[in-house]
C-alpha cells in the first residue's frame, strides 16, 4: 500500500483549511476555533469568550448530534462557513458581480430555495423563502462567462455613518436616535433569481462600488464601512472570503449564531447593524407561520427584559443598550432546520414587553423558548409592545440567516 503524504494524515478541519489556501473557491465547512476544550468524558464545555457571560456551558464534543443532527449539540447549519466561535465570526465564500449601470458588487449566498442546490453550495434550505418573490421585491442574476454575477437592478449606499444613541438611564429603550450604517434603493432586495430558474437565493450585497483592488487591502481588518457592511470584519477579493460578526440568539431553548444582513425598518435596521432595505416591505403578508404562502418565520425581540452583563438572566434591546452594544439583545427565534420544518431567513418581528405586574411580582426573568413566550403571553405576564396586547407580528422584517447551533 502506498503511503498517504503527510498533509492528508492531518484532522479534517486541518485538511480543509490547507485546500482553501490552494484552492481559494473551495467552500470548508469547519468550526476553525471552538475556545477552551472540557474536561475529558464530560459532556459539557466551557462556552467560549464570544458568547460568554449569557451562557458559562455549552455541549462538549463527541456530540449526540454528530450521529443525528437533530439531537443534542453543535450544528454547523451554514456549511460553506468557517465559525470561529471564540471571536464569534463566520468566513464565507464572496461572490464579485456587477450592476447594468457598471457598479461593482460583492454578495454573500447564505440560503437557498431548493435543497439540493442548498447542499451543492453548503447554504442553508429555505423552501418557505420562495413565498416572499414578487415582482416587486424579487431581483434577477445572470451569470457572465467570468463566474460574475450580472445583477439586473438593485443599489446599495454603503456610505452613512452608524450610530445609535441610548436614551437616559434606566430607559435606554427607545434610543434618543438611531442611524442605519448602509441603505438599498427601492429596487434592492437580497432576495435573488438566477438565471431563468425558479430557485430563491437569499443574496446580501455586502460591499459595493468598490474595487477588488481596494477591498484586497482590508483582507485582514482595517475596514472602511464607507464601502462596505457593518457586519463585515474583514473582507478579501484575492481569496475570495469575507468575515461577518455573528449574533448570539435562541431558539426553542437552544444558542445559536445568525448574522443580521437586511431590514425594512430604520430603527431595527441600525440595531440590527443591517441595511435598511424598504423593498422588504414589500413581501407578501399572511397570518401564521405555517399558512400556505407565509414566507417567514417569527422573532420576538424584549423591550424591558433584565439588565446587567453580570445578570445570568438579562435580556432584550434595553440590556443590549445599556451595555453600548458589545452585548446583543439575546432574541428568541421561531424554527430552524434540524428543529422545526417552517424555516425561513426572512424573520418578522414580534416585539414584546414584561408587564408592570410580571416586574414587580418578580417573574421577569431570561426565556429562550417561543413556547415560553407564549406561554408567558397567556398569563399577561408578556404583551405585544405594539398595542399591550398578545404577542403580533409589526409589519418589521429581518433578513437574519442562522449559522451555527450550539447546543
Amino acid at each position: 500500500m502506498n503511503k498517504v503524504p503527510s498533509i492528508f494524515r492531518k484532522s479534517n478541519i486541518t485538511n480543509c483549511i490547507l485546500l482553501a489556501s490552494l484552492w481559494s473557491s473551495l467552500a470548508c465547512s469547519a468550526v476553525i476555533e471552538r475556545g477552551q476544550e472540557g474536561i475529558p468524558l464530560e459532556e459539557g464545555r466551557p462556552a467560549p469568550a464570544s458568547i460568554f457571560p449569557d451562557e458559562h456551558i455549552i455541549v462538549a464534543q463527541p456530540s449526540p448530534s454528530e450521529i443525528n443532527p437533530s439531537f443534542l449539540g453543535p450544528v454547523l447549519l451554514m456549511k460553506s462557513g468557517q465559525v470561529d466561535l471564540a471571536k464569534g465570526t463566520v468566513t464565507l465564500p464572496l461572490y464579485e458581480g456587477n450592476l447594468p449601470s457598471g457598479e461593482k458588487v460583492w454578495s454573500i449566498i447564505t440560503d437557498i430555495s431548493d435543497p439540493y442546490l442548498a447542499q451543492l453550495h453548503g447554504a442553508v434550505h429555505s423552501p418557505k423563502m420562495a413565498y416572499g418573490v414578487t415582482d416587486q421585491n424579487a431581483r434577477s442574476a445572470q451569470v457572465a462567462q467570468d463566474g460574475t454575477f450580472i445583477f439586473n437592478k438593485g443599489k446599495v449606499d454603503f456610505s452613512p455613518v452608524l450610530d445609535i444613541k441610548p436614551g437616559k438611564a434606566p430607559n435606554y429603550f427607545p434610543p434618543k436616535s438611531t442611524q442605519y450604517g448602509s441603505v438599498g434603493d427601492n429596487d434592492y432586495t437580497p432576495l435573488v433569481k438566477i438565471g431563468n430558474g425558479s430557485v430563491v437565493y437569499n443574496m446580501p450585497t455586502i460591499a459595493e462600488n468598490i474595487s477588488a483592488t481596494t477591498l484586497n487591502k482590508m483582507c485582514h481588518g482595517a475596514v472602511d464601512h464607507n464601502y462596505v457592511h457593518d457586519k463585515v470584519v474583514s473582507i478579501c477579493p484575492e481569496k475570495k472570503s469575507v468575515t461577518l460578526k455573528m449574533t448570539l440568539g435562541y431558539t426553542f431553548g437552544k444558542p445559536v449564531f445568525y448574522i443580521s444582513t437586511d431590514s425594512n425598518d430604520k430603527t431595527i435596521a441600525a440595531l440590527e447593524t443591517s441595511t435598511y432595505t424598504p423593498a422588504l416591505s414589500k413581501l407578501p403578508f399572511a397570518l401564521e407561520d405555517a399558512s400556505p404562502g407565509e414566507y417567514a418565520e417569527r422573532i420576538y425581540a424584549f423591550a424591558n427584559g433584565p439588565t446587567g452583563i453580570d445578570n445570568p438572566f438579562r435580556q432584550g434591546v434595553n440590556s443590549a443598550l445599556s451595555d453600548k452594544g458589545s452585548h446583543g439583545p439575546l432574541n428568541v427565534l421561531g424554527g430552524i432546520p434540524t428543529i422545526n420544518l417552517d424555516y425561513s431567513p426572512m424573520w418578522r418581528l414580534f416585539p414584546v414587553k414584561w408587564t408592570d405586574k410580571a416586574i414587580e411580582q418578580g417573574y421577569r426573568t431570561k426565556l429562550t423558548n417561543a413556547f415560553d413566550i407564549e406561554n408567558a403571553a397567556s398569563k399577561v405576564l408578556v404583551v405585544s409592545l405594539v398595542d399591550g396586547k398578545s404577542p403580533k407580528a409589526a409589519g418589521i422584517i429581518i433578513n437574519c440567516p442562522v449559522v451555527y447551533r450550539i447546543n
